[in-house]
């Protein structure tokens, strides 16, 4: 069987709605040579006039592309490239927004057996200067008001502008001459290079994660199945192009499905236009992380008539608050996953399974999932680790310039995640925090996440980031940023109704001690960077002033004050 029917084949046990035939396992071991784009895409795209694209944006866009259009329009853009010298092999830097060039660039690139570098619109020269260096790119595709950010730097490059080209550029238009007949490349193998993804650098340097024919494409099968999609449908994901959960969620999954992506451009993020474009659209399927979703629910949702089916998170754990204020408004259960750049997703509540409130399911079809402690051990509570025995499919192929990094996360038979998470008796995992985020405080363990849970249910929290500040007696407490919701004051007052919020709900070891309303720092993935709060206080002494806007819990008078310590450990 010749790799396009395999994997339809596969795919269609994807898709199957019942939950107790469902495909618990995923294997792609015996197929040689495969090309998503030619074997799987153009198959389907044959004679298909269905939508598979929707643009829309915040200034009246509006404009749809057919599976058959797409199949054409990226067998010109392959054309093109292959005519100013790209082939098999090459790496080509995609630093394109939500346009139709991305998509057609993306097939095109695939179809060539050219491997992509997809980028944020948000870099600098300094990311960019180091994407082409550790990238070793060949060919840069971006729109024309981000080609000055690429002048000077270092490197020969063929340069494409789309929407006009400046001098030196190949205008990305001139692709609409070239010949639409299917590209003439040789047959890809299966484990080739397809995706080069720089990592968003949450903690340290981003990493350069190498996927496969196989990981991705094939791999997102999980992601197909964790997200509930179906053929026909519409589904909107809010990530920004560049990184890893736009190709899960903007690309692969849903054409997995065949059904149609939405992708909606905007300068600036308003809940209440998004909720207008879900009904108006009538998007059925609807992933966004949890920052949006905190959003959203500050607007009256019942007053939005969805069309939506299932609705899914992703890029940080929801927090139980959210998924209860959304089932009230719209009936409908928020479902969890996580994932990696480095994988597909790897854990989640697919549609039609029970779904427990902070969890974020059970381990997907083709991932053997084991929680391991500090000694390898394994446990209830540990590091989310893949079993390497098991095959996984959408496992990336390593990190491409780091072979002591890849040898250190692929160690022992393992996959290590670097994530924490607690197993219940039913097998569902609820995400702890980053083994770099996870602290001891008077010798107990602390998860930021489940502070920071708590935290943001409190009406005056809008955001929070929780981290250990040194204290003489325990060694470290927790302590909260705080990012306040529109119209409250960072005072004194509000900082005692935050402290007595999160004393009625945790248990004394783990209460927040200190907090300080400020901004917090981010990736440009919108990711918090934890790492630079921990410094910082690391930096501090242990009887140090308060900073501005900080408080300390045993100085606020009343019931929310702490005046022993040392009987904590209760």
């Amino acid at each position: 069987m010749d790799g396009g029917a395999a994997f339809v084949q596969l795919r269609d046990r994807f898709l199957e709605p019942d939950p107790a035939r469902a495909p618990t396992t995923l294997s792609w071991r015996d197929v040689a040579s495969f090309n998503w784009a030619r074997d799987y895409f153009d198959r389907i795209a044959r004679d298909n006039d269905r939508p598979a694209l929707r643009l829309i944006d915040d200034r009246g866009l509006d404009r749809s592309l057919s599976f058959r259009e797409l199949s054409r329009r990226s067998n010109q853009v392959a054309n093109h490239l292959a005519g100013h010298g790209l082939r098999s092999g090459d790496r080509i830097l995609l630093m394109l927004g939500n346009v139709e060039a991305l998509w057609e660039t993306m097939l095109a690139a695939m179809k060539l057996g050219a491997v992509m570098i997809p980028a944020s619109t948000l870099l600098q020269r300094a990311d960019l200067e180091d994407r082409l260096a550790r990238g070793a790119v060949r060919a840069v595709v971006t729109e024309s008001a981000l080609c000055a950010r690429f002048e000077g730097l270092a490197g020969t490059f063929l340069k494409v502008a789309v929407g006009g080209a400046p001098p030196g550029w190949l205008p990305y238009e001139a692709s609409e001459q070239a010949s639409a007949d299917a590209v003439r490349s040789p047959p890809t193998a299966a484990d080739a290079p397809l995706l080069l993804y720089f990592t968003s650098g949450t903690t340290a340097r981003p990493k350069l994660v190498l996927h496969t024919h196989t990981s991705y494409p094939v791999g997102h099968l999980t992601t197909l199945r964790w997200l509930g999609l179906r053929p026909g449908d519409m589904h909107l994901n809010l990530s920004s192009p560049g990184w890893a959960k736009h190709a899960w969620s903007c690309f692969f999954a849903p054409w997995n499905a065949e059904a149609t992506i939405l992708a909606y451009q905007y300068e600036r993020f308003s809940a209440r236009d998004l909720l207008d474009q879900l009904v108006r659209t009538r998007v059925t399927t609807f992933c966004a992380p949890p920052t949006v979703w905190r959003m959203l629910i500050q607007e009256e949702l019942e007053r939005w008539r969805v069309s939506l089916r299932e609705v899914t998170g992703a890029g940080e754990p929801l927090n139980p608050a959210v998924i209860e204020r959304v089932r009230e408004a719209w009936g409908l259960t928020i479902r969890d996953g996580f994932g990696q750049t480095e994988t597909t997703a790897l854990v989640g509540n697919p549609p039609g399974e029970p779904v427990k409130p902070g969890s974020m399911g059970r381990p997907l079809p083709g991932y053997t999932i084991a929680l391991l402690d500090g000694e390898g051990r394994p446990a209830d509570v540990g590091e989310i680790c893949v079993e390497l025995a098991s095959q996984p499919v959408g496992l990336m192929g390593g990190y491409l310039d780091d072979p002591q990094k890849t040898a250190e996360v692929m160690r022992e038979g393992y996959y290590h995640t670097g994530d924490v998470a607690e197993r219940d008796r039913d097998g569902y995992l609820t995400y702890v925090g980053r083994l770099d985020d996870v602290f001891k405080s008077s010798d107990y363990r602390i998860s930021p996440f489940e502070l920071e849970s708590v935290l943001i249910e409190h009406k005056c929290v809008a955001e929070a980031a929780v981290v250990p500040s040194p204290d003489a007696l325990r060694l470290a407490v927790p302590k909260a940023f705080i990012v306040l919701a529109a119209g409250t004051l960072p005072d004194a007052a509000t900082a005692r109704a935050i402290f007595e919020h999160v004393r009625a709900r945790v248990p004394p070891f783990k209460r927040v001690r200190r907090l300080e309303f400020a901004d917090l720092p981010k990736t440009i993935s919108g990711k918090i960077r934890r790492v630079e709060l921990r410094r910082a206080e690391a930096d501090r002494s242990a009887g140090c002033a308060r900073n501005t806007r900080e408080f300390w819990e045993e100085d606020m008078p009343g019931p929310g004050a702490v005046h022993a310590p040392v009987e904590d450990r209760e």
